[in-house]
């Protein structure tokens, strides 16, 4: 899966739980300032991908999410 892929997955993910729009969601859009999350949403966030891709994220790189770029290289990295 390519770089664009994953983060159009992920922007895909996002609207789907959080009440924004496509065009809102960039690299550099931090999740909780720009998206309006907060942290139940970063949470089911989290199941949503894990369960998408595949992947398991631990609780060290849950604690260092914070842009959408955050999240994306996490998964080009290990998923």
């Amino acid at each position: 899966m390519t770089r664009n892929e994953i983060f159009n997955k992920v922007a895909e993910l996002i609207t789907a739980q959080l009440p924004v729009s496509l065009d809102k969601v960039t690299l550099e859009s931090r999740l909780v300032e720009d998206l309006g999350a907060d942290s139940a949403n970063v949470m089911i966030l989290v199941f949503d991908l894990e369960r998408e891709f595949s992947v398991e994220v631990d609780n060290d790189m849950l604690a260092s999410i914070e842009t959408v770029k955050d999240i994306v290289d996490y998964l080009e990295k290990n998923a």
